[in-house]
């Protein structure tokens, strides 16, 4: 066992922390829980008036690099909604634009990238992760860990593909053609890109870890454009390298992808104690693919969230019966909650999810 090993166990998996045994860590785990936890993807954003305005003026990665600020934002939907779960406010390109790529995120665009990753030589400009290097996101955990007390955070990170689409397209991209193009025409060189990916993402996930961090989500946004061949071969191992590089952490591990329902098998492969199923595939369907043996998060339409309170109300107890099939059950929504919701509904929904769920 080597020593960062050790360290996360010591401070995730042994710690004194009653979020430790919360109900999504039970949940997650397949244990008894008295109803259903939930919280949402995106809940800490710019569906709140609060975040709005204490994130004004404030470029993202800069608010990013705000340990006081991070915690903020963290503990506003904790406390406008009741959620069961905090996740750390940060983004995907954090660790790489501290690895040495340069990049902003644009307002409405996403993760910008000023030199895409196209050749061996590009790749050298992408160095290993030092935990020095995200120091500040230590200290967020850290504060967050103490505010939070009973309630549990949940740290995450980009997958290695969706974060080498990023780094070869230069930004979000609808056909991931460049990227694809690697994978197909380069394949020494998309593995050596992701293989650096996938050890930066894992030494990121390990601050969070060791800062406190009561389970992680590993986010693989765009993996849903691949087929289960093509995932097989040139991301399964990548992902694989960073969730078993957890499996000692004393975490529970959730992955998640969008557009995935051909991946949900392979997702679970990879590593997962959770697999995240968005809204197109029903969680029971769902379960076929994953396996008994693991629990399943998800998966209320976004959009459902601006539909009449009946409506809203038959889809939450749709996804709860749906999700009985599995041993374990975290309720949150299939993608991420869009600006425009009403934090007024988020909020009802989580007390009907407590309320339909309690056993």
């Amino acid at each position: 066992m080597n020593p960062m090993t050790t360290t996360m166990e010591g401070s995730a998996a042994h710690r004194d922390d009653p979020a430790t045994d919360s109900l999504l860590v039970r949940a997650c785990r397949g244990r008894p829980v008295p109803h259903s936890p939930v919280w949402f993807m995106r809940q800490a954003g710019r569906s709140l008036p609060e975040y709005r305005k204490v994130r004004a003026g404030i470029p993202m990665l800069e608010a990013c690099r705000r340990p006081e600020l991070v915690a903020e934002v963290t503990l506003q939907p904790v406390r406008r909604h009741g959620v069961d779960a905090a996740i750390l406010f940060s983004d995907i390109v954090v660790p790489v634009a501290e690895a040495g790529i340069d990049l902003h995120i644009e307002p409405g665009v996403g993760p910008v990238v000023a030199e895409p990753i196209r050749t061996q030589a590009d790749l050298e400009r992408l160095r290993p992760l030092d935990p020095t290097d995200v120091s500040y996101i230590d200290e967020a955990v850290r504060l967050l860990v103490g505010e939070l007390g009973a309630t549990p955070l949940i740290g995450f990170a980009g997958a290695p593909f969706t974060l080498a689409s990023y780094l070869i397209e230069g930004g979000p991209s609808r056909t991931h053609a460049k990227t694809k193009a690697m994978m197909y025409g380069e394949p020494e060189l998309w593995h050596a890109l992701c293989a650096r990916l996938a050890e930066i993402t894992l030494e990121f996930l390990r601050v969070q870890v060791r800062g406190g961090v009561s389970a992680v989500q590993l986010f693989d946004s765009w993996a849903g454009a691949l087929s289960d061949a093509d995932y097989r071969r040139f991301v399964l191992p990548h992902s694989a390298h960073v969730l078993t590089g957890l499996s000692g952490a004393g975490v529970p591990r959730i992955h998640f992808g969008v557009g995935t329902a051909q991946l949900l098998t392979a997702m679970a492969e990879a590593g997962a104690d959770v697999v995240g199923v968005d809204w197109r595939t029903p969680l029971d369907t769902a379960m076929a693919q994953i396996g008994p043996e693991r629990a399943v998060q998800g998966n209320l339409d976004p959009c459902v969230l601006f539909a009449p309170w009946p409506v809203i109300q038959r889809e939450v107890l749709r996804v709860l019966e749906e999700g009985r099939a599995a041993p374990g059950h975290v309720f949150n929504l299939g993608h991420g909650v869009l600006p425009d919701t009403d934090p007024d509904v988020l909020t009802r929904v989580v007390t009907l999810v407590h309320e339909a769920s309690a056993r």
